[in-house]
Formats: structure tokens, C-alpha cells, sequence
């Protein structure tokens, strides 16, 4: 009876062990987050009196891991006016007040609508910025947005152009631009580079869902 008593003790800490041992083991997996950006300030100034014009003005940078900005180098992408820059390559050479690339951030931009799609493809390239070009393409129709021309100079986002990003830190989001005026009102001049966007932001490394 003392040898059978034994044995199942030994069992009942084995079992223990086994099951503590599991635990430990195991990766906690943070929540994906989905948000929105409202009225993100990315203001510039322009000197139309020299040839070419001269654009100035801070970039104002963003960190998905931070939800929102943040002044030092932990942003992952960077706005002002129509431009908007990531953290990974070279600066492109040409801009004034333009941020220095501290991190290895890269972004693609994917034809479809926002909520289908899901995971960062497999077997693609990150684009980054470099001496003369941006990862996201400026320029009425070529990136993110259309510009209207004369009268109205409007700045409209694309629709179907969803921009999926890789951080600093190795994590995955993707962005949908909805607005380039503060508080969706394009009718004053001064709400122009105002962005709203929503964003899902995936804070687990190397995860590629972005739902």
C-alpha cells in the first residue's frame, strides 16, 4: 500500500511540474489594436517667392506603438502636407527639417478595401526612403491621394489604397487615410493639412494579422 501511495505522489508532481513547466512556457499574445486618428496636425510653410518654392515646417511624427506622436526617434512614419516619410532608409535629400532615419521601418502600399485585408503579404518588399525618392510615392494620383487642380485644389485620398506598415520594432499596422482637412471641412484654407485616418496596429513582433 506505502509503495502504491508512492507512486501516485510521484505522478501527482510529475503532472505539476509537466504543467507548470507549460505555463511558463507560453508567449503572452497582446490585443491587435484598431483606431482612429482624428485632425493630426502636419503643417508647412512655402516661399513661393524663390524658384523653385521652398517648403519648411517640422514633420510631426507618429508611433503606432505609442498611438499617436511623439517627438523623439521612436516614430515609425512622419507627416507634413502631402508628404509622409518612414523610419528605415536614408533621408531623401531634398527637404528641409526632414527627420533622420534611426530605425530599419519600411511600408508597401495595398490595392483593396481596409477591413479585407487581413495579413501583411508573404514574400514582399518594404520600401524605404532614399536620397531623391520616397518609400510612398508623392504627387496627385501616384501615392495615397488625388489632386483636384484649379478651382478647388482639393487633396482627396485614393480609395482602395491601404498603406501596411513595418515598425521600428518589427510590428505590423495598416492605415486608411479618410481626411486631409480638420475636421473634414476643406471649404477654409487653413483646415488643409489636417490628416484623420484609421489604423490596426498588431503589437505582437513578427505577427503579420492585421484585423
Amino acid at each position: 500500500m506505502k509503495q502504491i501511495k508512492l507512486i501516485l505522489a510521484l505522478l501527482v508532481i510529475g503532472f505539476v511540474a509537466t504543467s507548470c513547466n507549460d505555463e511558463d512556457n507560453t508567449i503572452p499574445t497582446a490585443p491587435v489594436e484598431s483606431k482612429t486618428i482624428t485632425n493630426l496636425a502636419a503643417l508647412q510653410d512655402t516661399d513661393f517667392t524663390q524658384n523653385p518654392p521652398v517648403t519648411t515646417g517640422s514633420f510631426t511624427k507618429f508611433s503606432f506603438k505609442a498611438g499617436g506622436e511623439v517627438t523623439d526617434d521612436s516614430w515609425d512614419i512622419a507627416f507634413r502636407g502631402t508628404t509622409i516619410l518612414v523610419n528605415g532608409g536614408a533621408k531623401i535629400g531634398s527637404l528641409s527639417d526632414e527627420p533622420e532615419r534611426t530605425g530599419n521601418a519600411g511600408l508597401i502600399i495595398q490595392n483593396g478595401i481596409f477591413g479585407n485585408i487581413t495579413t501583411v503579404p508573404s514574400e514582399v518588399t518594404f520600401a524605404q526612403d532614399a536620397a531623391g525618392s520616397y518609400a510612398l510615392p508623392t504627387g496627385s494620383d501616384n501615392g495615397w491621394y488625388n489632386y483636384a487642380g484649379p478651382p478647388t485644389h482639393l487633396i482627396s485620398p485614393l480609395a482602395g489604397k491601404v498603406i501596411i506598415v513595418r515598425t521600428i520594432d518589427g510590428n505590423y499596422a495598416k492605415i486608411e487615410i479618410l481626411n486631409y482637412y480638420k475636421d473634414n471641412d476643406p471649404t477654409e484654407a487653413d483646415n488643409a493639412r489636417y490628416y484623420s485616418f484609421n489604423y490596426v496596429y498588431n503589437p505582437n513582433v513578427g505577427d503579420k494579422s492585421i484585423q
